[in-house]
């Protein structure tokens, strides 16, 4: 495992959305689909991976939110999140419940 993936596997946090807007305010919160791992996408973007993070933003795997996701997490602030930092990024993927 890289320095990165080790860190990421213990700084790996939930929060919820009302704890994350302020962060929208400084164009800092990148979405991170639900069919990658966190920790390998924060990975990839700490170590300036280039071909896979490319790739993940044109497959629309890693995203700036769209105003529709924000308009529905202000409808439900207590939306739990996994999240890293990332800087100058927040990279959080939505925590769905089943």
């Amino acid at each position: 495992m890289t320095e990165f993936f080790e860190r990421f596997s213990r700084d790996l946090a939930e929060t919820s959305w009302k704890d994350l807007r302020f962060h929208l305010q400084r164009d800092a919160i990148i979405t991170v689909a639900a069919e990658l791992n966190l920790i390998d996408a924060a990975t990839a973007v700490a170590q300036d991976d280039k071909i896979r993070v490319e790739a993940w933003i044109a497959a629309g795997h890693l995203a700036k939110p769209t105003a529709e996701q924000v308009a529905s997490w202000e409808q439900d602030q207590e939306k739990p999140f996994r999240m890293l930092i990332v800087q100058p990024f927040i990279l959080v993927q939505a925590v769905e419940h089943a």
